[in-house]
């Protein structure tokens, strides 16, 4: 009788303990859920956080929305005003005109009536990650830590989705600084499987796109430039566990990645010229907004009309597409 009297206090622990953890277990499931619901971009993510609220706290925001409680602060790279303003101009001309180095964007800018010479002209387009598309010599050594790999993609027929890959990086201009912007392409329909946002060029946000983009699937070949960022033993090596094959192109050679150049132009004259982010947050909602479109609405002749989400997921039979 005393036995019975002195475990019931214990039993009703324990049958209250095994309610806790199976409230804790159902939470965490529905967490997982969630976070699976979340957009895949770290920067769409930052703009869901709410810094007034009366309850969560930032860091605890971050914690659910599954997003690094630093990047939420992120911040455009800057420079001074005339050096932004010219960084613009560089860019837009680069869009149009690849293969000018230094001294001809430099001579660009003077026809312009800006008083520039080529060395700031050069400062700038090395920190903006742009050098001119022309045959050159090597006149730089690589990093030989870094591997280089041979371009794969030459005479190869790409007919279907998830044979190729691509990924590049781009400069992003905003009014009071800069952004730089990282995309991965399915490289025959064109379908933009993951980007991310950086304001440095670190190869943290590349290898974040990359592993985003694995979620949906997996290339045979994943081709980038020479770039350190792709280089980098954690973004060579994330592909090489996957048993992906790596293709590099050949320096200077922009257009062995011509899919995402014709990209990066689209991206620029139909939305960032035109909308000129302020804030990184708008930024990264516009971007959103755009892929959305570029993917599943904006039709591409050279996919015969179809959009790239038509092509990627539902391609029953090799489409002939035109380069």
């Amino acid at each position: 009788m005393f036995t019975s009297k002195s475990t019931k206090p214990q039993r009703e622990q324990e049958a209250t303990e095994a309610d806790l953890y199976e409230q804790i277990g159902r939470l965490k499931m529905e967490l997982e859920w969630l976070k699976k619901k979340l957009p895949p971009s770290i920067e769409a993510r930052r703009t869901m956080v709410e810094p007034g609220h009366p309850q969560l706290s930032i860091r605890r925001q971050c914690e659910l929305l599954g997003l690094p409680r630093a990047s939420y602060y992120h911040a455009p790279a800057g420079e001074s005003p005339f050096n932004l303003l010219l960084m613009r101009l560089i860019d837009e001309q680069y869009t149009r005109r690849p293969f000018y180095g230094r001294y001809k964007m430099a001579a660009h800018l003077k026809r312009q009536g800006w008083d520039v010479n080529h060395k700031r002209v050069g400062r700038l387009m090395r920190k903006m990650g742009l050098q001119a598309v022309y045959p050159r010599p090597r006149t730089s050594i690589p990093d030989q830590q870094h591997k280089k790999y041979p371009y794969l993609l030459r005479g190869l027929d790409i007919n279907r989705p998830n044979q190729v890959w691509a990924a590049d990086i781009t400069y992003v201009p905003m009014p009071l600084g800069f952004m730089y912007l990282v995309a991965v392409m399915d490289w025959f329909s064109r379908f933009i499987l993951a980007w991310q946002l950086s304001n440095t060029l670190d190869g943290a946000f590349c290898l974040d796109a990359l592993r985003l983009a694995l979620r949906l699937g997996q290339p045979e070949i994943f081709n980038t430039d020479q770039g350190v960022q792709f280089t980098a033993y954690d973004f060579v090596n994330t592909l090489e566990a996957a048993q992906i094959r790596v293709s590099m192109d050949g320096r200077g050679r922009v257009f062995d990645n011509i899919f995402v150049e014709r990209l990066w132009r689209t991206v620029k004259y139909e939305d960032l010229y035109i909308k000129e982010y302020a804030t990184v947050p708008a930024l990264a909602v516009g971007l959103h907004d755009y892929f959305q479109l570029y993917n599943y609405e904006r039709p591409h002749q050279s996919l015969g009309y179809h959009t790239p989400a038509d092509v990627y997921f539902a391609v029953k039979e090799p489409l002939l597409l035109s380069v």
